[in-house]
């Protein structure tokens, strides 16, 4: 799926894949774009009040817990690919290259989320 396409707005889908904190999104949007990066670089680091963050913003448990498995399996299928050196598709941007040398860096630099 492309969500440029999708979604009607290339530019969001853009800022989404290179940095999602640059992009338009909507609060409930944000945190849980944060929660699925601080589960994916400190998943020992996750407290209740990750959780009870995304309830406040009206996610109720179902929610919550699909969101888990599908930040889960796409942690599960990346680290399968990276360990395979699977190619990415030439349409995903940023190059692989520049994503690999950057990839976490800017969220364990600036300790956030």
């Amino acid at each position: 799926m492309d969500f440029g396409r999708e979604s009607g707005d290339q530019r969001v889908a853009e800022q989404l894949v290179l940095d999602y904190r640059t992009a338009d999104l909507m609060p409930e949007d944000r945190a849980l774009c944060d929660y699925a990066v601080r589960l994916t670089l400190r998943p020992a680091a996750m407290t209740e009040a990750d959780v009870q963050r995304l309830r406040q913003l009206g996610f109720n448990d179902a929610a919550i817990t699909i969101a888990v498995q599908v930040i889960g399996y796409f942690n599960y299928i990346n680290r399968i690919a990276d360990a395979l050196h699977v190619d990415s598709e030439d349409w995903m941007t940023p190059p692989r290259e520049v994503w690999l040398a950057t990839k976490g860096t800017d969220y364990l630099n600036d300790g956030s989320p």
